[in-house]
C-alpha cells in the first residue's frame, strides 16, 4: 500500500477491516490520537496484538533510539541519581534518553500516551509510577517495553519493576539504634499509600519486636520524603511529653528536616537525638554532622532497569521474577551515638547481615 506498514503480508487495510474500522482510524490507534472510542481503540489494539503488530521505521530507517524515563516529580536528588543510572546504560548502547515529567505518584497523565506512541521508545522506565490497564494495552500493541523503578505500590504480576530492599533496610536502621543504647525511637516515613514507605515502617516495627520493645503509635509519623515534611513530623515527635532520643527518617531529605527541628529545639544531634536517614544521596556526607543512613542502590536500580528494557527490546531477555529487588547498605557516620555518648565510628555494614556487638 506504500504507507511503511506491514505484519508480514499484512496491510493496515487487513487490519481496519478486521477490527470493522477505516484504515485512518487504525492510523489514529497506532499514532496514539486521542479522537478514537474506548471501545473502537480497543477492538483496533486486539486485532494489532493478535497478529504480533509490528510498525516498519519511516523512511527505511531505524527506530528512534530513545529511552524514556518518567517522573512525577523532578526537583531532587533522588530522580537525578536515578537519571544517571539510566543514562550510563542507555549512553553505552547508543541511545539518548529522554526525561518526562507528567502525572502523579502513581500513574503518568493521560496527556503522556499519546506523545510518548508518537516518540516509540526503545522502552519506558516510570520512577515511583504505575500504568492502567489501558496505557499498559497501548504500549503493549506498539511492542514498547514497560519497567516501574522503586514501584509507590504493588504493580500487577505481569509488570516488571526494580527497587531494593526497603524492609531490611528500616530493620538495619532501628537496629543500630537500639543497639546504641536507645529505647524512645522515633520514625518519619513516607506517605501511607507508598510501598516503600509502609515496607520500611514495617522493618522498624520488626526490629523493636525483635528487641522485646513496644511500637509506640506516637512515636510514627508518616511524611512526604521531602525536608519540609521532616521538619514538621519532627517538630511534632520532639515535642512529645516524652520525646525520643532517635529519629529515623525515611529519606535523607526529610532527615534534613529533622536536623533542622533539633536545631530549633535546642537539641545537639547526636548527643541529644541521634538521627538515620535513608537512601545516601551525596549530601548525607556533607550535613552537619555527617548523616548516618541506609543506602538505597538508586543509581545501580536504574542501571539494572535499563538493561532490561534493552534487554526485553532485543527479545532476548531470559525469564526473570516481576520484581528484581537489590540490596541495601547502613552507613554509620557521625549523626548517631549512645544517648549521651560520642559518635560511632563511621563505617558500612550489610543491612540483610547481623549487626556487630
Amino acid at each position: 500500500m506504500g504507507n511503511g506498514d506491514e505484519l508480514g503480508r499484512a496491510t493496515l487495510a487487513d487490519v481496519a477491516r478486521e477490527a470493522e474500522v477505516s484504515v485512518s482510524t487504525v492510523s489514529k490507534v497506532l499514532n496514539g490520537r486521542t479522537d478514537v472510542s474506548a471501545a473502537t481503540r480497543g477492538r483496533v489494539e486486539r486485532v494489532l496484538r493478535a497478529r504480533d503488530y509490528r510498525r516498519a521505521a519511516r523512511g527505511g530507517g531505524g527506530e528512534a533510539p530513545l529511552v524514556e524515563i518518567v517522573f512525577h516529580e523532578l526537583d531532587s536528588l533522588w530522580a537525578m541519581e536515578l537519571l544517571r543510572g539510566v543514562e550510563t546504560v542507555a549512553t553505552a548502547h547508543g541511545a539518548a534518553v529522554v526525561v518526562t515529567h507528567s502525572g502523579s505518584r502513581r500513574a503518568p497523565g493521560p496527556e503522556w500516551i499519546e506523545a510518548v506512541l508518537r516518540r516509540r521508545p526503545l522502552g519506558v522506565l516510570l520512577a515511583l509510577s504505575g500504568l492502567p490497564p489501558g496505557l499498559k494495552r497501548q504500549l503493549r500493541s506498539r511492542s514498547i517495553p514497560f519497567v516501574i523503578i522503586d514501584p509507590a505500590g504493588n504493580p500487577d504480576p505481569d509488570v516488571p519493576s526494580v527497587g531494593s530492599a526497603n524492609w531490611s533496610g528500616g530493620l538495619a536502621a532501628t537496629r543500630h539504634l537500639i543497639e546504641l543504647g536507645h529505647r524512645r525511637i522515633g520514625i518519619v516515613t513516607g506517605p501511607e499509600d507508598t510501598l516503600c514507605a509502609l515496607a520500611r515502617l514495617d522493618g522498624y516495627r520488626s526490629a523493636l519486636a525483635m528487641a522485646g520493645l513496644p511500637v509506640d503509635p506516637d512515636l510514627i509519623a508518616y511524611g512526604d520524603f521531602h525536608a519540609e515534611g521532616g521538619l514538621a513530623r519532627a517538630t511534632g515527635l520532639l515535642e512529645l511529653p516524652d520525646r525520643p532520643t532517635a529519629i529515623f527518617a525515611g529519606s535523607d531529605l526529610q532527615a534534613l528536616g529533622v536536623l533542622e527541628a533539633a536545631r530549633v529545639h535546642g537539641l545537639r544531634v547526636p548527643e541529644d537525638l541521634s538521627v538515620v536517614g535513608y537512601d545516601d544521596l551525596d549530601i548525607a556526607q556533607w550535613t552537619s554532622p555527617a548523616l548516618t543512613t541506609v543506602r538505597q542502590p538508586l543509581r545501580e536500580m536504574a542501571e539494572q532497569a535499563t538493561r532490561l528494557i534493552l534487554a526485553l527490546r532485543a527479545g532476548d531477555a531470559p525469564a526473570t521474577p516481576s520484581r528484581i529487588e537489590l540490596s541495601t547498605t547502613l552507613v554509620v557516620r557521625s549523626s548517631t551515638t549512645a544517648p549521651g555518648l560520642h559518635p560511632a565510628t563511621p563505617s558500612k555494614l550489610s543491612a540483610a547481615a547481623p549487626l556487630p556487638r
